[in-house]
């Protein structure tokens, strides 16, 4: 998930080299770890008391594994009594990287509390038995419904999927948080398939200066000011919406004929996905303007939600009906 790679020049082999390196280590790669006990422990609790998250490992019961990545594994697990998703990291990856995002990650998810963004329950800083705790959520990720149950959305159903999304995001980015990791298999579902944002390993406060990572995120999903080492700011979380849109639209899977590396030099070079048949104008029309080249012509989520919302009322209430429900 995190991609950071050491030349920042021209078209050359070194940077293709580079790419299929960083493609290789990132997909399916979980982030946020820790190789010492104390430097976690005082980073999170120079900012909070750790008691008031801290989970008491003997009472956290962990079950099946639901999936696992190159750093690290996702269970289901019960812990005082509700149901949770556990996400325990293997002591042999951790490094100072790693234990920057886990700084990271429990940092942000602290400061978070919305009804589209999946909730922090608390975490264990105690090395080796590094994990976060988070509400379970039933209805898995938005990836798998599409893409391995195959579901294609109604248009209604999927404008509430959209807008749940979006509200999720404006929260995030009105927290001066940027997420950069947004896609389909970071949007889960809860029992009445209401969309949540996840996975904050990747994600940073905005507000406090300094240079972006270059190439965090999925390349499918990353904008090209991203891929360029360009500088960057909330907008590329907004470019990643407007691919989760397509793949909402069409239930295919962005450049699903490319590998991740071709997809990343193609949309340096002005690609995007094909635009849908057969789907609603203000629709295709949003996801231009959410992919633009150029971040500052990209709407912001708050208008994108209320896009989304009036369009939804629209096909809610068809011309001549009296109550459009």
């Amino acid at each position: 998930m995190l991609l950071t790679l050491q030349c920042c020049g021209q078209d050359t082999d070194g940077l293709y080299e580079a790419m299929e390196k960083a493609v290789a280590r990132s997909e399916g790669s979980w982030s946020g770890s820790t190789n010492s006990r104390s430097a976690v422990e005082k980073a999170i609790e120079s900012q909070t008391k750790s008691e008031d998250w801290e989970i008491d490992r003997r009472l956290l019961k962990t079950g099946e594994r639901i999936a696992s990545g190159s750093c690290g594994d996702l269970y289901r697990g019960v812990y005082l009594g509700q149901d949770v998703a556990v996400k325990v990291l293997r002591s042999e990856h951790l490094n100072d990287t790693l234990e920057d995002e886990f700084v990271q990650e429990v940092a942000i998810l602290r400061e978070v509390q919305h009804r589209n963004v999946v909730r922090f329950i608390g975490a264990s800083t105690k090395s080796p038995h590094l994990c976060i705790v988070t509400e379970y959520m039933p209805g898995g990720s938005l990836y798998d419904y599409l893409h391995k149950n195959h579901n294609v959305l109604k248009l209604s159903q999927l404008l509430r999927f959209a807008i749940d999304i979006c509200k999720g995001m404006e929260y995030l980015h009105q927290s001066n948080i940027i997420h950069r990791d947004l896609k389909t298999a970071n949007l889960l579902m809860d029992t009445h398939n209401v969309v949540k944002v996840a996975d904050f390993g990747v994600a940073r406060f905005q507000n406090k200066g300094g240079v972006m990572t270059a190439e965090t995120g999925t390349y499918r999903w990353m904008a090209p000011e991203v891929i360029n080492h360009q500088l960057y700011d909330q907008k590329a979380d907004v470019f990643s919406f407007a691919i989760v849109l397509w793949e909402l639209v069409t239930a295919k899977v962005p450049y699903d004929s490319m590998t991740p590396l071709q997809a990343a030099l193609g949309v340096r070079q002005g690609l995007r996905p094909d635009l849908p048949e057969n789907a609603h104008p203000k629709l295709i029309d949003l996801m231009q303007r959410c992919w633009d080249a150029v971040s500052d012509n990209r709407p912001s989520f708050s208008e994108i939600k209320l896009e989304l919302e009036v369009l939804l009322q629209e096909v809610q209430e068809p011309s001549g009906a009296v109550n459009g429900n």
